[in-house]
């Protein structure tokens, strides 16, 4: 019986790793194995990568609201305690735009939140 090597798959396999190495320099993007290598490490930046962006962009948010609250007198840590306390759920995202975007808005709920 005759040896049946599946080249069928294995080249399916190779190319699509090449179609992943595409725009790599000199023979990472040419020669498999080297090609192969580059596309597992990529991958691992890329997860790592969008990890970051959110811590990224988590901090970002808390800059901005931040910025907004000291125009008042005010600092980022106690105006997020008194949200709290007044169980007012807004997120950090949306508050960041509302500083940036709204600055009435910003100032009533500023206000409002320091009013006893």
């Amino acid at each position: 019986m005759p040896r049946s090597t599946n080249a069928v798959s294995s080249r399916r396999r190779r190319k699509k790793i090449l179609k992943s190495a595409k725009g790599f320099y000199g023979s990472r993007s040419k020669v498999y194995t080297v090609a192969k290598n580059a596309v597992e490490k990529s991958f691992i930046y890329a997860f790592s990568g969008r990890k970051k962006k959110k811590r990224n962009f988590r901090s970002l948010w808390i800059q901005r609201i931040n910025a907004g609250v000291r125009q008042y007198g005010k600092s980022y840590s106690e105006f997020i305690n008194k949200l709290c306390k007044k169980k007012i759920k807004i997120n950090r995202k949306i508050l960041s735009h509302i500083s940036m975007n709204d600055p009435n808005v910003f100032k009533k709920m500023v206000d409002n939140v320091y009013s006893q």
